[in-house]
């Protein structure tokens, strides 16, 4: 079966009274995680994106190793679950806010990847996805979160 299109999903819901959207709406929550967490954010969490961020902040440093070797596991995981939570808001001062965050974690608890190169690049392309970030901010803002990223760039 194939799905379809957002713009057919849309005009199949506009007509729908209000009980029907709620229906179709706990569905998609039953059915898997990510739906339940999207839902989530849209319904308690997105009017308050400062604790929101904070809450994936604490979640990130929840999830960082307490000594100083990082595996590519963790490290794995630890990006997958900080991608989704950006896709979830999709703004981008919330990205760079959680993704500086995360690179100055490594930095300040001094985390070390051991010999292998594959965690290593996973740092370096957060680093590259927040300068990608940056180029579509105001200067004032891209200034301001330049600041941030000091001293982020280390190998």
């Amino acid at each position: 079966m194939k799905p379809a299109s957002i713009s057919e999903l849309k005009r199949a819901l506009a007509p729908l009274p209000r009980e029907d959207l709620l229906d179709a709406c706990l569905r998609l929550a039953k059915f898997k995680v990510d739906n339940k967490a999207l839902l989530t954010y849209l319904l308690l969490q997105s009017g308050d994106e400062a604790g929101y961020i904070d809450e994936v902040c604490a979640e990130i440093d929840e999830q960082l190793p307490a000594n100083r070797l990082i595996h590519k596991k963790t490290l794995r995981k630890i990006i997958r679950t900080m991608d989704k939570c950006i896709r979830f808001s999709g703004d981008k001062e919330t990205e760079l806010q959680i993704r500086i965050h995360f690179c100055r974690q490594v930095i300040d608890r001094d985390l070390h990847w051991g010999r292998c190169r594959v965690s290593e690049n996973m740092y370096f392309g957060q680093l590259k996805k927040i300068e990608k970030a940056l180029e579509k901010l105001h200067p004032d803002l891209q200034y301001d979160f330049r600041q941030q990223m000091q001293g982020l760039d280390r190998a």
